[in-house]
């Protein structure tokens, strides 16, 4: 059963990286979560799974989705078993890209819990980010849709007040704050405003060394959260 553990980053190339370029820059990743212990979330497109499982030792693999079916029917569905056999040990649901209905959240979630796969669900507000602590998976991403890609962060009243909100109805999950994450800095003022973890996509595709923006976002997370713990 994978663990969800605290900080953490996501590295979360989305579908601009496939193949030997998804496979670089997790290469790079997992070099990171070696030297630092951090535990790095990477995810991929779902063809990618095995390939970057195979050739990773530190990396949390997370996929981009999956359903609630169980084996037989649901053609084109994604089927919680084949990721957990291909190497999946989390995965996102109902990110702003391909979100879900409330009830199949709820199945996907307890589905996630029977095969222990951490269950990464989002929510775009603090109204939906308490909604969906009420389910219990293991981490909950609030981030405000407009603010995904813009590169500029949630104020940090939001964050706060998103953080504390959440952990009222279910002290148990673990928030993360992200959307317009784009520098280590970034992730220092998030991590430190309460939030276990951070994450991005084009802050790191964008960077001119993305392997290098993977490392300080790491090293800025770990940093913040020691400080904010007292670790």
């Amino acid at each position: 059963m994978a663990e969800a553990r605290v900080p953490f980053l996501v590295v979360n190339p989305k579908n601009y990286l496939y193949g030997e370029s998804s496979l670089e820059l997790a290469k790079a990743a997992d070099k990171v979560a070696e030297d630092t212990g951090i535990q790095i979330y990477f995810t991929c497109p779902l063809v990618d799974v095995r390939l970057i499982k195979e050739n990773t030792k530190h990396l949390t693999i997370c996929a981009q989705s999956m359903d609630s079916l169980t084996p037989g029917r649901g053609m084109a569905k994604i089927l919680p078993e084949a990721l957990k056999e291909a190497g999946v040990e989390a995965t996102f649901i109902n990110h702003a890209e391909n979100p879900k209905t409330l009830s199949e959240l709820y199945k996907t979630i307890r589905r996630c819990k029977e095969l222990g796969i951490i269950a990464i669900a989002c929510a775009d507000s603090t109204t939906e980010a308490k909604a969906v602590a009420i389910m219990d998976p293991d981490i909950i991403i609030a981030e405000p849709t407009d603010l995904i890609g813009t590169g500029q962060i949630a104020d940090d009243s939001y964050m706060v007040e998103t953080v504390k909100q959440m952990l009222e109805v279910n002290p148990n999950v673990q928030p993360m704050i992200a959307s317009g994450v784009s520098t280590a800095e970034d992730c220092y003022k998030i991590v430190k405003a309460g939030s276990d973890g951070t994450g991005c996509t084009s802050g790191i595709l964008n960077a001119p060394s993305p392997a290098l923006r993977v490392r300080e976002m790491a090293e800025a997370i770990i940093k913040a959260y020691n400080e904010r713990t007292g670790k």
